[in-house]
């Protein structure tokens, strides 16, 4: 393909429109660089847009029942931090709410082994300067009185919270366009051809245009692998639909983000007054193509886990539950970083857990990326190339494939959804 029939022209291409792609966008443009952002349907309708909006920034739990590969969660403590201290300044900087509240959250424990892994986490947190205490149940309860008795102890951390999802995108998003970038909802990438004859290093076409740019970033969530393979690229993610429980209004009731140490359980009381209960149950099926669906088995099991923990919940109707799909990787690690490329681009990716709580930082990462700088964290461990195949042989990769054809496997290596339970990724 000949950069003679490329319509339009930008510095870099970002493929996806949830928060990773609206904050990513944001951060290149504001850098002075020409930013063009697509989407295969409205921005911030998928992942971004079902998550529970949580900020986690005390260490999570490493394993959750079902789960085969803990998480590393002393790695992900110092990205946690990191990841906090921008939050704290992202409405000022968009100059617009998104309902960001920094109400202090609680993860408890119900058993003596689930109180040793809040102690294990606790001396992480503290060794890294995160000022979260350690409670006995009696202690939490005199905090927060709404938790049962089956309580034993908690981690409290005053820096929990959480936005609305709903908001925070389209902000980070209206903030990139005033920058000068172009958005492009209802846009599907067909194709991601990369050119090794002209200092632009791909042509990005959709059913409605092309596009030349010489950076493209692949934010496209539980699509990551599909996006990526129109490049020739095999990066095995393991894409998940997990769903949410809505209940109805209630008045200010719950201050603070409540959490699990040992089960898949978050509960929050958003702004609207209702209650908002996740933590990553398993919706019933995953599509890619269309709606997930909810899972009524995952639905009371969620609830009956909820209610366990806070037992006024039992008093609430509930009015509504959703799944969405969410990019997860086979490690459970989040995936940010450059897949080598052949020709004069850059080829970026990231995606995975807790997306939405790491967004600003990956956006600063993918930005210090596009411009030839050192990230603002060490990304040690967290690149592509542990997802890459090495098994493909020469003839499976197209001529215009990114990295060396024998780095890559079929890009058909996508591990279906997971029936077991997932934290929200976000």
């Amino acid at each position: 393909m000949s950069l003679a029939h490329a319509q339009n022209t930008a510095d870099v291409a970002i493929i996806g429109g949830g928060i990773l792609g609206a904050a990513a966008a944001r951060r290149v443009a504001t850098a002075g660089l020409r930013v063009v952002l697509f989407d295969r349907g409205p921005v911030n309708r998928e992942g971004s847009g079902t998550t529970a909006g949580n900020l986690h920034i005390q260490a999570i739990h490493a394993r959750r029942p079902g789960q085969q590969v803990p998480v590393d969660i002393a790695r992900l403590l110092p990205l946690q931090v990191a990841a906090s201290a921008l939050w704290a300044d992202v409405e000022d900087e968009l100059g617009e709410s998104v309902e960001l509240r920094r109400s202090g959250g609680f993860m408890v424990a119900e058993t003596e082994e689930q109180v040793g892994e809040l102690e294990h986490k606790h001396v992480l947190e503290q060794k890294e300067g995160l000022q979260t205490e350690l409670m006995t149940g009696d202690e939490a309860r005199a905090a927060l009185p709404l938790l049962s008795s089956k309580v034993i102890a908690a981690d409290w951390c005053p820096m929990d919270g959480y936005a609305n999802p709903l908001l925070a995108t389209p902000a980070f998003l209206r903030d990139a366009v005033r920058h000068g970038a172009t958005v492009r909802p209802y846009s599907r990438v067909t194709a991601v051809t990369a050119v090794t004859a002209n200092s632009h290093g791909f042509v990005v076409e959709t059913p409605q245009e092309r596009w030349s740019v010489g950076t493209v970033v692949n934010v496209a969530g539980p699509w990551i692998s599909e996006v990526a393979s129109l490049s020739g690229i095999a990066i095995e993610m393991s894409p998940v639909a997990i769903q949410m429980l809505l209940t109805e209004r209630q008045p200010p009731t719950l201050a603070h983000l409540v959490q699990h140490i040992g089960e898949g359980l978050s509960v929050k009381q958003v702004t609207s007054g209702q209650m908002l209960i996740g933590g990553g149950w398993p919706a019933r099926t995953l599509a890619l193509e269309g709606r997930s669906s909810v899972s009524l088995e995952s639905a009371q099991g969620n609830a009956a886990l909820a209610i366990r923990i806070l037992p006024f919940l039992n008093t609430l109707g509930l009015l509504r539950s959703w799944a969405g799909p969410l990019a997860a990787t086979p490690d459970e690690m989040p995936v940010v970083g450059e897949i080598p490329c052949e020709g004069t681009g850059r080829y970026l990716v990231a995606g995975g857990t807790y997306a939405f709580t790491f967004a600003p930082l990956w956006a600063q990462c993918l930005g210090a990326l596009v411009e030839g700088h050192e990230p603002p964290v060490s990304l040690d461990g967290l690149g592509p190339q542990r997802l890459l195949g090495t098994d493909a042989k020469a003839d499976d990769v197209p001529a215009t494939a990114v990295g060396p054809a024998t780095a890559v496997r079929p890009a058909s290596t996508v591990r279906p959804a997971s029936t077991v339970r997932r934290e929200e990724h976000g």
